[in-house]
């Protein structure tokens, strides 16, 4: 999967599930609404008095996947970062572009980026499947 199409998968899945871990180890996960840069790093945004804000406060990765429709997933692991100063501006620009009326940058709520260092793109509709992993572009 190349970049330019993982940028476009994101943006028309627009949601995915980002998985945590806590300080103890344990699992968590959430739905988040999902935008992509142009360069193919994930943007999400969250109350910042949540688990999974406190779990990448201590554990900067996270792993994710998005999509489903048509048999159709990508699963990505990478480097998190909860966004501050004109990087959160910015970004949250990002965001706000392709999530228009959002609270992105609203008091109260975190940007975060998550920086894709594996990818996962499998496809259930042929037989058998493709499933393409390693390293993003």
């Amino acid at each position: 999967m190349t970049r330019e199409e993982f940028v476009a998968f994101v943006r028309r899945a627009r949601q995915g599930v980002v998985a945590t871990v806590d300080a103890g180890g344990n699992p968590e996960a959430a739905l988040v609404g999902l935008a992509a840069t142009d360069d193919g790093d994930l943007l999400f945004d969250s109350y910042t008095a949540t688990r999974k804000v406190d779990n990448l406060r201590a554990h900067p990765r996270a792993a994710l996947v998005i999509g489903w429709d048509g048999g159709v997933s990508v699963q990505v692991e990478g480097s998190a970062e909860i966004l501050s100063g004109p990087e959160r501006d910015a970004y949250g620009k990002v965001y706000l572009a392709q999530f228009p009326g959002s609270r992105a940058l609203a008091a109260g709520f975190s940007i975060v980026r998550v920086v894709p260092d594996w990818l996962r793109h499998y496809d259930a509709r042929p037989d058998p499947a493709l499933v393409i992993e390693g390293n993003p572009w």
